[in-house]
């Protein structure tokens, strides 16, 4: 036990939480997938609720 009230959290809750810190800190979607076992990456996109137009935004904060 983690110390989280188990009728708050489950399982499922838990894992997207730790795949959406994960995006948001890397804005790694492909890692994201493989992490989640998404076969398809519109399918992880759907799952974050990702707009198209968060997509300048993202693409704005990564310097080459």
């Amino acid at each position: 036990m983690i110390d989280l009230n188990p009728s708050a959290y489950g399982t499922h809750s838990l894992r997207r939480t730790k795949v959406a810190l994960i995006y948001k800190k890397t804005g790694n979607l492909r890692a994201c997938q493989l992490l989640l076992g998404h076969g398809k990456l519109e399918s992880t996109v759907r799952y974050f609720g990702i707009e198209v137009d968060d997509a300048p935004e993202i693409s704005e904060q990564i310097d080459l």
